[in-house]
């Protein structure tokens, strides 16, 4: 980010509209939700709202890793060990996650590539 001209600067206000990204949704919610936007005819526009909701987050989270310091790596962490509570599967999915037993290379190359879908 320092060698590239203005990268600072692009990488800040990615990061800011992300986060201002996820407050927005979070108050569109409460407003449907208090106004009874989800209520008949508009049941489909609160299934795309929530799968859009889903979206988001998704991109957050893998976003929340790239810069690769310790707050990402915990989060990559805690995030990627919660399907490990599942019975049978929980094992095998974490691993799909990671790339491998535990966080590193392979998880950051993964969710890169998740991030830029």
């Amino acid at each position: 980010m320092t060698e590239a001209n203005f990268g600072w600067l692009i990488r800040s206000v990615h990061r800011w509209s992300a986060s201002m990204m996820v407050l927005m949704m979070i108050l569109h919610v409460f407003r449907v939700y208090l106004t009874g936007g989800f209520k008949k005819p508009r049941e489909l526009t609160w299934v795309t709202g929530v799968v859009l909701g889903v979206l988001t987050a998704s991109f957050g989270v893998t976003g929340y890793s790239l810069p690769r310091d310790q707050i990402g790596y915990w989060a990559v962490k805690i995030v990627t060990g919660v399907p490990e509570a599942i019975p049978v599967i929980g094992s095998p999915l974490v691993e799909l996650l990671r790339g491998s037993a535990s966080v590193g290379q392979s998880t950051l190359t993964r969710f890169y590539s998740l991030h830029f879908f």
